[in-house]
């Protein structure tokens, strides 16, 4: 791995990272506070209040895209701008401005979508709620981000170019491609804040779910791996298991996925041929998902005793783990004969969270304990509390995905029997009094998460005071002497 163990503040940018880091603590407790809530309205409907806005419709989009795109997006940007740096061993590019541009134009675009989902304005289209205003926004702070990220590697003083450095690439690359696209709409004025899409029917559907798989593939998958390839062998100690493997991961991943999207519409109006392809792409992409958690888990190959000792790799090997099994999952869903049961079910809203709770934060939350000591060069605070964050979050994600997969395939289930003359033995309504119990299981399971996640943003507080004390203790004996 080419990195510099000289990388200090004044040879590195790390206060634009450390921006990013502390925006991405304050979005992951806003944003699933926000699911629990949520949650908590499925299971004890009266918590609404008889007020629009805070009613389970308007506050899920709240909810997706401050998890997503608040605490992912916000550590994406922190580790991606870190690890380039580290790895080039060179200074990011853009100075101080462009940088700083990159986080308040991100964090604005997302507060002011979040206000208007709780007004009823949005798009209705899936992870790409935001109206055209937003979407432009976004569009110009993504392509800072492009235009920062490659100089810096163009800038870069060694010769190779670091795995990490290539998924994060991708992510950028192929997530503006998504947003674009997507988002391609024609506004009902100028003054206006309603917009339609330029795309409508069946093929509106399919460029969705285009969009929507890939959101899930390139930023919610490959970014993530690229944060794994630099911080399982740093926090390790170790070198990446197999580099040959990584780059194998890489090209297969990136092929595989831009096919795979409408097996979100199995069983729908949709030419039949394309939900095969999708299906059929769904199940190759099992050999380079499988390859990438393999060769993270095999990383710590010689460094095992670590798991006993180190929080930090515990949640790195979890989180390997639920990549793993639910890559597994979801190639399994994309069959259409489990769809027909998974369809509209919870069992979809578990897949999605063993790999949004086990993967994407367990993985972020790993990285940011190994990497804000270092911005701040000091020792984190408090190892203990490390370890009990562990056990809430891994507690809440089981929790979480078990009551949906129960609920869900119970739901299936329920809605696709048959009494003896033919007719459904079962009303809708009967499977929504079924769901309850289960419901109220995942609005628990969430509210361990985010005890962790509180934890967590008290155990980073108190590692930044410390730190600054520590300057200000040094600054007092240097003047003295």
């Amino acid at each position: 791995m080419a990195h510099s163990a000289v990388g200090s503040n004044e040879q590195y940018n790390y206060d634009i990272v450390k921006k990013f880091a502390i925006a991405a603590l304050i979005w992951g407790v806003a944003g699933m506070t926000t699911g629990v809530w949520i949650a908590s309205e499925l299971t004890w409907p009266f918590l609404n209040f008889d007020i629009a806005n805070i009613t389970f419709g308007r506050l899920r989009p709240v909810h997706t895209s401050g998890v997503i795109f608040g605490f992912g997006g916000n550590a994406l940007f922190a580790t991606s701008y870190y690890v380039v740096q580290r790895t080039c061993q060179t200074r990011l590019w853009g100075g101080t401005f462009w940088p700083n541009f990159t986080f308040w134009g991100w964090n604005i675009a997302i507060l002011v979508a979040g206000i208007g989902y709780t007004f009823g304005i949005t798009q209705g289209r899936e992870y790409a709620e935001p109206e055209w205003y937003v979407d432009i926004a976004i569009a110009i702070v993504w392509v800072t981000y492009f235009l920062i990220f490659t100089m810096t590697i163009i800038r870069r003083n060694q010769p190779h170019i670091y795995v990490a450095n290539w998924f994060y690439l991708a992510f950028i690359l192929a997530t503006a491609l998504l947003h674009i696209f997507n988002n391609l709409a024609m506004p009902v004025s100028l003054t206006g804040i309603k917009s339609y899409s330029l795309f409508a029917g069946a093929q509106d559907a399919m460029t969705q779910w285009w969009y929507g798989h890939n959101a899930v593939g390139f930023f919610l998958t490959a970014a993530f791996l690229g944060m794994m390839y630099y911080f399982v062998p740093k926090q390790a100690g170790r070198p990446v298991y197999s580099y040959r493997l990584s780059i194998v991961h890489f090209w297969a991943l990136g092929f595989m996925y831009m096919w795979v999207g409408t097996h979100h519409l199995h069983w729908t109006a949709i030419p039949d041929w394309t939900s095969s392809l999708a299906a059929a792409f769904s199940i190759l992409l099992l050999m380079p998902s499988w390859g990438g958690m393999i060769n993270g888990i095999m990383t710590l190959s010689g460094a095992w005793n670590k798991l006993r000792t180190d929080p930090i790799m515990m949640f790195m090997i979890t989180a390997l783990s639920f990549y793993g099994m639910s890559t597994f999952e979801g190639p399994m869903m994309a069959l259409k004969s489990v769809n027909a049961l998974s369809h509209y079910t919870d069992w979809t809203v578990g897949h999605v969270h063993s790999g949004a709770l086990g993967w994407v934060a367990m993985i972020s939350i790993a990285s940011f304990y190994h990497m804000i000591p270092r911005l701040w060069n000091t020792t984190l605070y408090s190892m203990k509390l490390v370890k009990i964050h562990f056990f809430l979050a891994t507690i809440g994600t089981l929790l979480y995905i078990t009551s949906m997969w129960v609920s869900g395939i119970g739901q299936g289930m329920q809605l696709r029997e048959f009494d003896e003359f033919g007719n459904l033995a079962n009303t809708f309504i009967s499977t929504v009094e079924f769901m309850h119990y289960p419901l109220m299981a995942r609005a628990i399971g969430g509210m361990f998460f985010v005890a962790g996640m509180l934890l967590m943003v008290y155990n980073v507080y108190m590692t930044i005071r410390s730190a600054k004390q520590e300057d200000q203790v040094a600054a007092t004996v240097i003047a003295k002497a």
